[in-house]
């Protein structure tokens, strides 16, 4: 006989959190322990790491940890397409109205993860983006320069009113994010780029951490350099905004 049993859908959760990760294999672990801990008590929540072409084993260890963990997910690229992209296939992947992404080397602390998501309930349905701000950063001093140069340029061009968007503790409505213009480089310009929609943005300072495990995936100039030439295209993007037309159909 046909099964005629009504089939069990898993409730859509709350949150989803994307975690991009490329050769974190020895952090993986601890991470999904910290953000169960802190999630699993306040809401429901999915866990979506999106592994962005690891060659190390990253995956098999993401495999392993999602035994007794169903609210655990796996998302690969076949090559390493960069941060924004997999940050994009997370959020897409998604199941929750709610993201929150940080970064998989371990320095984003997710306790911090409830005072986002107060801060965007809080903010009603205008505020689209709550954004941490990195303070007593534990970085090089010539990391933190190369920082503190970026975003200086960036605040005085775009005006965002961001003092750190390097930091990847972000709270965001997935369906504000998903029309928003996609290109390498996005997850810097969040802020911008959601104001340029007319959200109002929320911040929340933060904690760094050193990280424990493994090496930066990132050399010293990338962020700063690329960063600074992608301003020119933000700041198009920003002049060529339009007012978004309210459409209904009359009958």
């Amino acid at each position: 006989m046909p099964d005629t049993m009504p089939q069990t859908r898993t409730p859509e959760p709350a949150v989803s959190v994307v975690v991009p990760v490329r050769n974190e294999a020895e952090n993986v672990g601890p991470l999904t322990e910290e953000i169960a801990a802190v999630l699993k008590e306040r809401s429901s929540f999915e866990l979506i790491f999106v592994n962005d072409g690891s060659t190390d084993t990253t995956e098999a260890a993401l495999t392993a940890l999602k035994d007794g963990r169903p609210w655990l997910r796996q998302v690969k690229h076949a090559a390493s397409c960069g941060q924004s992209a997999a940050v994009l296939s997370g959020v897409a992947a998604a199941r929750a109205p709610v993201i929150v992404t940080l970064d998989g080397d371990g320095q984003n602390d997710p306790s911090f993860i409830p005072a986002l998501l107060g801060a965007l309930s809080e903010g009603g349905a205008g505020m689209g983006l709550v954004a941490g701000q990195r303070v007593g950063r534990r970085s090089g001093a010539f990391k933190s320069l190369q920082s503190r140069i970026a975003n200086g340029v960036r605040a005085a061009i775009l005006h965002d009113g961001a003092r750190d968007t390097g930091c990847g503790l972000k709270a965001f409505r997935r369906e504000a994010f998903l029309t928003l213009p996609y290109f390498d480089g996005l997850h810097r310009f969040l802020p911008a780029l959601f104001r340029r929609d007319g959200f109002t943005i929320g911040y929340v300072d933060v904690i760094d951490r050193p990280r424990a495990h493994g090496i930066s995936n990132y050399g010293l100039w990338d962020r700063l350099w690329v960063g600074i030439l992608d301003l020119f295209g933000v700041r198009w993007l920003i002049r060529r905004r339009r007012r978004v037309p309210q459409v209904s159909e009359i009958a």
